[in-house]
């Protein structure tokens, strides 16, 4: 399968899904989610697929929303067509150049992570008066040390790839332009594995770290409300596309 903005290669029993709208550092908006959500749909729905590579390319995986169209959903993907999507097959992220606010909130949706040595992770939402929304708050406590993703969350800073290796988030730290290739070698080993037990076991797992899910979603909710209704919130966007530090003022 081949669309503008999201391509799909097929190798085997192994679907390479690409995003393309690197003009805008593949931040997603209506039109992104609905092509990533219809590649994620053929590739779960074909049986003869059994592992799925997703990658941005060697300059950036994702800066996330595109604040100025905004991302929409999907009813069986969620935001970004993968955050709320209830996956019976692994997907194994080659992440190189960015993966900054829904761009990293991707990345705890996979299973496997590949990053490059010069990769930028980050949820900068609190410098724009917003917060992470799509799964973020939660997520980052279940893939990284608890203080370590509150820094990541409260900070808005970057965490470097090399962090990211230390503590557990990535699974092969590669050189630059060496992401797909790996993600690729692990997509081939799983699938060289029985494809029954492979789902099985994914699905297993996925049920136990999901327990938590509905307070995840109710808790975001309940944070969002207040903050999408704040000044804090419609000065962070103003500041953002005037390119200035925002004045902040609490309320």
């Amino acid at each position: 399968m081949e669309s503008e903005l999201v391509r799909t290669e097929i190798q085997g029993h192994i679907s390479i899904i690409s995003l393309h709208r690197q003009d805008k550092r593949n931040a997603f908006d209506i039109a992104l989610t609905n092509a990533l959500n219809e590649a994620l749909d053929t590739f779960e729905d074909d049986p003869q697929q059994w592992v799925a590579v997703l990658t941005g390319g060697t300059d950036m995986f994702s800066a996330g929303s595109d604040l100025k169209e905004g991302s929409g959903k999907t009813h069986r993907g969620g935001e970004y067509g993968i955050i709320r999507r209830g996956r019976l097959k692994p997907v194994i992220a080659a992440a190189e150049g960015l993966a900054l606010g829904g761009g990293m909130e991707i990345l705890f949706c996979c299973d496997l992570i590949v990053a490059s040595t010069n990769l930028r992770l980050g949820l900068p939402e609190v410098k724009r008066g917003v917060l992470p929304t799509s799964g973020g708050l939660f997520r980052a406590l279940r893939s990284l040390p608890m203080h370590i993703a509150k820094e990541v969350v409260l900070t808005g800073e970057e965490l470097s790839a090399e962090r990211a290796f230390q503590y557990g988030l990535v699974n092969r730290l590669v050189e630059p332009g060496q992401a797909l290739s790996t993600a690729v070698t692990l997509a081939e080993q799983i699938a060289s594995n029985s494809p029954t037990a492979t789902r099985n076991s994914l699905q297993a797992m996925e049920r136990i770290l999901a327990s938590g899910d509905d307070l995840g979603w109710a808790a975001t909710d309940y944070a969002r409300v207040e903050v999408f209704a704040s000044e804090d919130r419609k000065e962070g966007i103003r500041a953002f596309f005037e390119r200035r530090q925002p004045e902040w003022t609490g309320r």
